[in-house]
């Protein structure tokens, strides 16, 4: 069966992607969404998130652990991105730390894992956790739209490939790989 979901560009004009898609609902999923869409960006501080490869650590958001775990040639893991809870200042850029080494296989851990190994064994998790956990009636929300009408998710990305490593992926994605029973791995 063909899914009715699809990713488009947050930066595409609304009112253009509603003109190609006129039977279309679309729903912005990004931290710019409104309530409730909003609550499947990676920055919301949902709360308890377990953190990848720390038995007994916690984190607010998704973003959280991600940017928590990044190495970089400057500085190691910030644990103080796990308790963000205002959605501000959890990116940690190459600009003020210098070249991105890697992902720590945890926060203790000494291993540091590649983009591609870090996606799978750190945000994939992360991201399901908070799916399976935290946004169940919004999934089933989102379902029924589909059900309906063409469903058009907005997102900052659109590299649906989580072993695309040329561009971030994009959460909207995953949310239509979970609805559509195609989860990566």
């Amino acid at each position: 069966m063909d899914s009715r979901i699809s990713i488009a560009s947050r930066r595409s004009s609304p009112a253009k992607l509603q003109q190609r898609n006129p039977d279309a609902r679309i729903v912005d999923v990004t931290s710019k969404g409104e309530v409730p869409w909003i609550r499947f960006s990676p920055f919301y501080p949902h709360g308890n998130i377990p953190v990848p490869l720390s038995p007994g650590e916690t984190a607010t958001s998704v973003e959280g652990i991600w940017q928590a775990l990044k190495v970089f040639e400057s500085c190691d893991v910030d644990r103080s991105k796990l308790a963000i809870t205002n959605m501000k200042g959890i990116k940690r850029t190459t600009r003020s730390n210098g070249r991105v080494l890697g992902h720590r296989a945890g926060l203790e851990g000494d291993v540091l894992l590649s983009y591609l190994d870090a996606r799978k064994l750190i945000y994939l998790p992360s991201y399901r956790f908070v799916l399976e956990n935290c946004l169940v009636a919004e999934l089933a929300q989102l379902r029924e739209m589909a059900e309906h009408s063409p469903l058009i998710l907005l997102d900052y990305e659109t590299n649906c490939d989580v072993e695309n490593l040329s561009a971030p992926l994009s959460h909207a994605s995953l949310i239509k790989k979970y609805l559509d029973n195609e989860w990566p791995g």
